[in-house]
């Protein structure tokens, strides 16, 4: 019986498909984004009169946390398996697992953010990073 090997040399033209298709989308958000004195308004709403306010911040969230989950979907394809494994919280964890740990801890964080400092949140933004890195680390 022959040995079969797992060919998953294709994996960087899925990664490259995946960031295209996010600056693709990102560009035609900045595009559809409202003048208003001369300038675009970041903060406007993108379908007028619409049942939401997507404004440019709520449609880039939506589409970050799904081009995550579709570069999760690429690093599996890339290295299948994902074995669990048992970090510091002393119980078994796989990719998928942290990378919840780590949207539902940025949110959390951001909100706190939100709550005691204020509505800019580029440094909350930036400890949200660090914990996910820590989240993927040592969880």
């Amino acid at each position: 019986m022959a040995a079969t090997t797992n060919n998953n040399s294709r994996w960087p033209l899925a990664l490259l498909a995946v960031l295209v298709i996010y600056a693709l989308a990102a560009a035609v958000l900045v595009m559809s984004l409202p003048v208003k004195d001369g300038g675009r308004d970041w903060f406007a709403p993108l379908v007028p009169g619409g049942w939401m306010a997507w404004s440019f911040p709520t449609a880039m969230f939506f589409l970050t946390i799904f081009t995550l989950l579709a570069l999760m979907a690429v690093w599996e394809y890339a290295r299948p398996g994902g074995n669990p494994r048992i970090g510091i919280l002393r119980f078994e964890t796989t990719r998928g697992d942290r990378l919840f740990i780590s949207l539902l801890g940025s949110a959390f964080i951001n909100l706190a953010w939100l709550g005691l400092i204020g509505p800019n949140l580029w440094w909350a933004l930036a400890l949200s990073v660090v914990y996910a890195i820590g989240v993927f680390r040592y969880v």
